[in-house]
């Protein structure tokens, strides 16, 4: 792992990329208020209990360091709801996100990977995330929304203010501190609410054959979901439905620049590309921590959490826990079985983890195709995604070979 750490100058904020942690599986960290579970078992039990272990973390968060009612509303947050809401509001969309419907839309996602490498051929230089990771998956989910796929400028300026913070997470901040991360954060949220509300509002006077005239349409327990709502479940889909492919994207070429021997393999033997995809979630988890709260006292590993506490889960560690995963600081791509946490578990598992793995599948067949070694460029550095909430980059320039 020092090698990968040192060749890509990946930040020590990201402490499970920097060999094996010592200390316990579950500790409270009195400087930011939070217990934080590292083991992987711990993380299974968390994340597999809903009843303990509540999603609903602003109950907890004090109130100085939440925008005000007016500026925020948590309703239709499908990531931030516990059951029986969050089951009603899932299977609202969760038929968009069938084997069935997903496997359709490989022609599509093939298309759109060719048309974007041919771009970038034209203009003589290739970077992965501007030119294919990062337009491929918001072009798939904002078709699937009905959005426009040409304002993907704008996608991407909100996500990057709302995710590529470097904010600490802390339940402990100063007022200051306070104030500027609210400011940060909520100009951004503005927009995209309102841009999907704009859009939304169009839905119900002409609708369309897409995700955001279902969600308009639906009905929960006999009533039509409440603007806010709509807009909330549209923000997660068009946020969620992008980051995490174009991150799992950058981090399979990136492991597979840091281990040639595996790139060859998989050149040689096309069907071994899932197992890449789902050893390089593991590897390198694109979202390595989740939020919980206890709503009661709960044992937890050696550790015992009260009530009310906030809880982060990183998944991250967990997901290099060698009580779990044999030498897990090495990419070992044919390792069987591989239980990872990278997109959850539980009620909450990534709804859009089928469009996910096939996107990365379907654009690294395509990338083997196109290039004859996939190589990072010694004088054009990688950039790591420096906060510790993603785990991934936003620059990584390959060599046109």
């Amino acid at each position: 792992m020092s090698d990968i750490v040192e060749r890509y100058d990946i930040p020590e904020r990201h402490f499970w990329l920097h060999g094996p942690r010592s200390g316990p599986a579950v500790e409270f960290d009195a400087g930011t208020g939070l217990w934080n579970v590292y083991g992987y078992p711990e993380a299974h039990e968390v994340l597999g209990d809903p009843a303990t272990f509540s999603s609903n973390t602003m109950r907890v968060v004090p109130k100085e360091l939440l925008p005000s009612d007016d500026d925020f509303s948590l309703n239709g947050f499908i990531t931030q709801i516990d059951p029986p809401e969050h089951g009603k509001l899932r299977k609202l969309v969760s038929s968009a996100f069938t084997r069935k419907v997903v496997a359709d839309l490989e022609p599509r996602i093939a298309a759109l990977t060719g048309e974007l490498i041919d771009a970038a051929r034209e203009r003589e230089r290739f970077e992965l995330v501007t030119d294919l990771a990062y337009p491929l998956p918001v072009i798939v989910i904002a078709e699937l929304l009905g959005v426009p796929s040409s304002d993907r400028a704008l996608f991407k300026q909100w996500a990057d203010a709302l995710f590529q913070r470097d904010a600490e997470i802390s339940l402990n901040r100063s007022a200051e501190e306070r104030s500027a991360d609210l400011a940060a954060t909520m100009g951004p949220w503005k927009e995209m609410s309102a841009y999907l509300a704009a859009h939304a509002a169009e839905r119900r006077r002409q609708p369309r054959a897409d995700l955001l005239t279902r969600l308009v349409e639906a009905e929960v327990d006999g009533e039509r979901l409440p603007d806010e709502e709509v807009v909330n479940f549209a923000i997660v889909l068009l946020l969620a439905g992008h980051i995490t492919t174009t991150m799992l994207l950058g981090n399979t070429v990136l492991c597979l620049d840091a281990f040639p021997g595996e790139q060859e393999a998989v050149r040689a033997d096309r069907s071994a590309i899932p197992a890449v995809i789902e050893e390089s979630i593991r590897f390198l988890t694109p979202f390595p921590l989740l939020g919980r709260t206890t709503t009661r006292e709960a044992r937890l590993g050696d550790a015992t959490i009260p009530a009310d506490q906030m809880v982060m889960v990183w998944l991250a560690a967990a997901n290099r826990d060698p009580r779990q995963f044999r030498d897990p600081g090495v990419f070992a791509p044919g390792r069987e079985p591989n239980p990872h946490l990278g997109f959850g578990r539980g009620i909450h598992f990534c709804l859009g983890a089928p469009l996910a793995r096939l996107e990365g599948q379907v654009a690294l067949n395509i990338l083997l195709d196109r290039f004859d070694v996939l190589r990072t460029d010694p004088q054009d550095p990688v950039q790591f995604i420096p906060t510790p909430s993603l785990t991934g980059v936003r620059r990584l320039p390959l060599g046109l070979g």
